[in-house]
């Protein structure tokens, strides 16, 4: 079969793997408990605990499984690496295509909540005018899609790959929306330009403060200097170990489903706007959903190697495509409108939100969708 081949895919994780899942939940060698009372420590023992519990005793994964393939899934070869991705086709004709990408520790299931919506909006109570085709592709080392053996895949090759991923689906014209990792792809192909992507979409907005303000800051820009210290000072520990040395951290993780539900689960508490507690605003079963992605295809380490890749070579240049920006309260990293128009030359949306955090669709998906809308509506 050509390397050019669209194969249908579908999630079957195999009996022996969730076999051995359970095994090694019911075996975990547990840490004595914390000597604080809150999650300044790390995530507390008992709610990893609860939750490991739950994940051996109740959690129910072929239902999962078959939630998750709901939408039409496929693989494609690119540049070597088997790429899985989500490709949702619209009913209305006058769909616009949009590829979504994620980021870590995040996956597809961040997006099972606003697919539905974004590609059949009168299904939803919503216009069909702003219907799109929706394609989530899988980064390359995580979930479904195949791991690199090379140290080339970086976001910049990332962005170039997803360009020739929409191409091979037949759209020469879409549009493109990311956070976290998928942020920094979806810049950088806002920042190659290269005459397919129309425009970009951003919930998460790196820029430089602009020095010229330091006198004169908002109330927005405070907050933001204010919380960029405080992830570099207290919750950035995971991002220097995976960008220095993924290879020794992938062992332990992959190793353990107490350790790699750990890894993750305490970003989600850190990231989310949550009020103090990742269950306030996702369920259980959809933090394992997401969980189950890294320890069933065993990519704690080549998920984290993207981290090691391009840490070293992240560009701020100016993009000149248009590009909207939804600046959520609890993202790590926010700048004010003044900042970013420094970096975004065509801001075509931009929006200071009451709510939502680093994982915006996972939690609060009408917002999200709403962003994503009046983003592009203005391009169609």
């Amino acid at each position: 079969m050509s390397n050019d081949a669209v194969k249908p895919f579908k999630i079957a994780v195999s009996d022996e793997i969730l076999d051995d899942l359970k095994q090694r939940l019911a075996n975990t060698r547990w840490p004595e408990k914390e000597t604080v009372d809150d999650w300044s420590q790390g995530i507390p023992l008992a709610y990893t605990q609860e939750v490991c519990k739950y994940w051996l005793e109740e959690y129910d994964w072929r239902a999962r499984e078959a939630l998750l393939n709901r939408y039409d899934q496929f693989t494609t070869e690119l540049d070597g690496i088997d790429i899985h991705f989500i490709h949702a086709r619209s009913p209305h004709a006058n769909a616009r295509p949009l590829v979504m990408t994620h980021g870590w520790p995040g996956s597809i299931v961040e997006f099972q909540k606003v697919i539905g919506p974004l590609v059949d909006p009168v299904a939803h109570g919503g216009d069909a005018a702003d219907a799109f085709h929706v394609v989530c592709p899988t980064l390359p080392g995580y979930g479904f899609s195949g791991k690199p053996n090379k140290a080339e895949w970086d976001v910049v090759k990332i962005a170039a790959a997803w360009n020739k991923l929409m191409l091979r689906l037949g759209y020469d014209k879409y549009f493109a929306q990311g956070g976290d990792w998928g942020g920094l792809v979806t810049a950088n192909i806002g920042m190659q330009n290269l005459g397919n992507c129309e425009a970009i979409h951003l919930n998460i907005v790196i820029v430089e403060p602009d020095p010229a303000t330091m006198d004169d800051l908002s109330d927005l820009e405070k907050s933001a200097l204010a919380g960029t210290k405080h992830y570099f000072d207290n919750d950035s520990g995971y991002s220097k170990q995976q960008s220095t040395r993924p290879q020794t951290v992938g062992y332990g993780l992959t190793d353990s489903p107490a350790g790699q539900l750990a890894w993750v689960l305490e970003k989600y508490w850190s990231w989310m706007d949550c009020d103090g507690h990742p269950e306030n605003v996702v369920s259980r079963d959809e933090l394992l959903d997401n969980i189950m992605l890294y320890w069933c295809t065993a990519s704690a380490a080549s998920s984290a190697r993207l981290y090691w890749h391009s840490f070293n070579d992240l560009s701020t240049d100016e993009i000149i495509l248009p590009t909207g920006c939804s600046v959520y309260p609890k993202e790590i990293f926010r700048a004010s409108r003044r900042w970013a128009e420094r970096r975004y030359k065509n801001l075509i949306h931009w929006s200071e939100l009451e709510r939502g955090g680093h994982f915006a669709a996972f939690e609060v998906p009408e917002v999200f969708i709403n962003e994503v809308r009046a983003c592009f509506r203005a391009m169609r």
